[in-house]
């Protein structure tokens, strides 16, 4: 949506948020509005798309967007508040409770922090309490609904009572009414050009968080992706059924004339000569999507077969490789994957999930124990539309959302093999093999190691331990 008529026309009324002394501020109290301020966006549609999309799906969102020049008229003619219950309603109308709070909890914060105001960062932000019956969301708000103008004052007085907060900021007139009430009042003006807070400066970095949409969803952007998914779909059918028929010698180029950036890095050693009794060698990934081990299958030219911790069944069927579910049983997956070794190489990703952003979750020790043939990988791939992983959804359409994306890219390092003073055979213990080869493909990626496991991300996505049922 456009930025509401009832931006600020006199920033001197208040003083400028430059001028706020963050200094000993420590025990105070801050009031902010949200969008704007706390924000740098000044539109609230991104984040109602975002709900409709990752809860109702390309439909869901299709309403909303055509809801929005509704919502856009009733914003400026009638009221901001009349505008936003019109967004609402059609982002949440018939929605189950938990799908929305599952979505607030993995998706909204990664965007949120995206998107936070250099100068008002350290904040909080408020929220709307949605009408539930039955378990599902009537489109409604409840109680004082949405909170602009002198709503936002009333809820401020019911808040603190007699006690006056610090310090108030907000970004336009409908805001005036609750700063009024602060002992402190300071302006966010809309500034073009404004970047919004790094990453680094965040008190704890956002490992985890979940969703389809790689980009915050403006009306535009929800526009190419609503017009994009039919024509996606087919092109993901079109480089999945490339990449499953034909022989892994030339899927490496069928990838890339169907648009699939496919970049090698290193020099992987030869083929094991297993007739001359050599064991294969254990490639060790960084984990991106389920498709690490396809895309360092296609840059060798040969399959090589994978060991999985939690794979759907349609992942399995159409997989050009052969995949091997482990059974979460020491010793009967060191049996499996020594077994394995004997026929050949093997790839196995030992953070047992995947991770977004630039971090390593803790590396799984048991490999390191199997074999001294040792070959770390570091994958990294970009998509521009929708990620190819998912922590809440069904995991069976990740590699279709991967290969949706107009011209997904793929990066293949190899690394040097560890040599044998390194490895649990010159005397090193299985963890310290397993960190040091982490650490050495954080290295190279410009990623940071953490202590976080696959049971870290799943219970603090989606409330399990993330494992996919064989059937």
């Amino acid at each position: 949506m456009a930025e509401s008529t009832n931006s600020i026309s006199n920033s001197q009324t208040f003083p400028h948020v430059n001028e706020c002394e963050s200094i000993g501020r420590e025990s105070q109290t801050v009031v902010t509005d949200l969008d704007g301020t706390l924000l740098v966006g000044r539109s609230s549609f991104p984040y109602f798309a975002l709900v409709a999309f990752e809860v109702g799906g390309i439909l869901r969102l299709f309403f909303l967007l055509l809801s929005s020049p509704i919502a856009g008229i009733l914003y400026y003619f009638i009221s901001e508040s009349a505008g936003i219950r019109v967004l609402i309603f059609a982002t949440f109308v018939g929605m189950k409770e938990s799908d929305i709070e599952s979505v607030a909890c993995a998706v909204l914060p990664k965007f949120y922090s995206d998107d936070i105001h250099p100068e008002t960062w350290r904040v909080f932000s408020s929220w709307t309490e949605i009408s539930v019956f039955k378990g599902r969301a009537t489109g409604f708000v409840r109680g004082a609904g949405v909170l602009v103008g002198k709503n936002k004052a009333e809820a401020l007085r019911k808040e603190f009572g007699d006690k006056i907060p610090d310090i108030g900021l907000g970004d336009r007139k409908t805001d005036f009414p609750f700063m009024k009430l602060c002992k402190e009042s300071y302006i966010v003006p809309a500034e073009a050009g404004i970047q919004p807070l790094s990453p680094g400066k965040l008190p704890k970095p956002v490992v985890f968080h979940d969703g389809r949409l790689v980009q915050k969803p403006t009306p535009m952007i929800a526009l190419v992706i609503i017009l994009w998914i039919p024509i996606g779909f087919l092109l993901a059918c079109l480089r999945i059924a490339a990449g499953t028929l034909l022989p892994m010698p030339i899927v490496y180029h069928a990838f890339r004339s169907l648009g699939v950036r496919v970049t090698i890095k290193g020099t992987p050693p030869p083929p094991a000569k297993t007739s001359l009794g050599q064991t294969g060698a254990l490639f060790v990934c960084s984990h991106r999507t389920l498709l690490d081990p396809i895309f360092l299958s296609a840059t060798l030219g040969r399959p090589i077969p994978a060991v999985t911790y939690s794979l759907s069944r349609l992942s399995e069927i159409i997989s050009p490789i052969k995949t091997v579910r482990l059974n979460r049983d020491r010793a009967k997956d060191s049996e499996m994957i020594k077994k394995l070794l004997q026929e050949g190489d093997l790839v196995i990703c030992p953070e047992g999930t995947t991770c977004r952003e630039p971090f390593l979750l803790r590396f799984s020790a048991l490999f390191a124990e199997l074999t001294d043939e040792l070959v770390p990988v570091a994958m990294s791939n970009r998509m521009s539309m929708f990620h190819g992983t998912t922590a809440r959804g069904w995991k069976g359409m990740d590699p279709f959302y991967f290969f949706m994306n107009p011209s997904p890219a793929y990066v293949v390092t190899f690394l040097n093999k560890l040599p044998r003073h390194l490895t649990c055979g010159g005397g090193k213990s299985s963890h310290e093999v397993a960190n040091y080869i982490q650490r050495m493909i954080a290295a190279t990626l410009s990623y940071e190691c953490t202590s976080f496991t696959r049971k870290d991300k799943y219970r603090a996505l989606a409330g399990n331990d993330g494992i996919v049922a064989a059937q």
